[in-house]
């Protein structure tokens, strides 16, 4: 083996390494995908499906978010209105705010109920007052669990009763209740009277990049396979052109 062949062992050692590595990675991300296309359907699924009961209060504890969300449920109880909270949510529309509201429930038990959005300006409650709901009532809508704060959301305001994510517990603090581990986030009909809250607020939106993320995977591996095979060529092409001949009339000028 010529010493520009040997000087490739190395190298070509490293690229074998590493291109797998780059494919491996690009097949996990298709199974990604495949798994994340699976969820996203499963979520479908529960988000059309008929509404089912509610899940039983003594079982409320032992819930986890991936056993109820998006499920589509039924509840029926009453609502109480004057313990409402708002949570400050920005639409297409302009500013407003979702309207969170305590569910006595007929079996026992209190949900949290975002029954919809509503613009600044309906802010007050004076000032949709025919909207709310009086007496035993049943709403349908989708379980959601708590949303998470993050390093850039603001402080809630207990003062004003305004809050920044729908967390079941905080609000249900704030209002001085014992309130179910989870929200539902009521359907968008029946319609209130006035149209205020705007009902089926729940935005299902699932990243699912996975494709695209293989696709780049894949497309490094053959980029490093490219970039290996010029460096080797260029290597071995060398070795392989004869050095040329010196000028004897050079030669014999010195």
């Amino acid at each position: 083996m010529s010493p520009q062949a040997r000087s490739l062992v190395a190298p070509a050692l490293a690229t074998l390494v590493a291109f797998i590595l780059l494919v491996g990675l690009g097949v996990w991300q298709l199974h990604r995908l495949s798994w994340k296309e699976g969820l996203i359907a499963e979520i479908d699924a529960r988000a059309h499906a008929a509404p089912a009961p509610l899940p039983p209060t003594a079982d409320w504890s032992a819930l986890r978010p991936n056993d109820y969300e998006y499920r589509h449920v039924a509840l029926s109880g009453t609502f109480d209105n004057v313990k409402e909270t708002l949570v400050f949510r920005p639409s297409e529309d302009g500013p407003g705010y979702l309207v969170m509201t305590p569910l006595a429930l007929a079996a026992g038990g209190t949900v949290i109920v975002n029954r919809g959005w509503v613009p600044d300006r309906l802010k007050d409650h004076a000032a949709r007052a025919a909207g709310d709901r009086a007496g035993p009532v049943t709403v349908t809508g989708l379980m959601r669990a708590p949303e998470a704060r993050n390093l850039f959301t603001p402080a809630d305001d207990a003062a004003t009763g305004q809050f920044f994510t729908k967390d079941p517990t905080t609000i249900a603090a704030h209002d001085g209740i014992a309130a179910a581990p989870f929200i539902v986030d009521a359907d968008a009909t029946p319609a209130n009277l006035g149209g205020w809250p705007r009902g089926g607020a729940t935005v299902i939106d699932i990243p699912n990049n996975h494709f695209s993320y293989a696709m780049t995977w894949f497309g490094i591996a053959l980029t490093l396979l490219g970039v290996f095979g010029s460096f080797a060529w260029k290597r071995l092409k060398g070795e392989a052109e004869p050095a040329a001949p010196r000028d004897p009339a050079s030669a014999g000028a010195g």
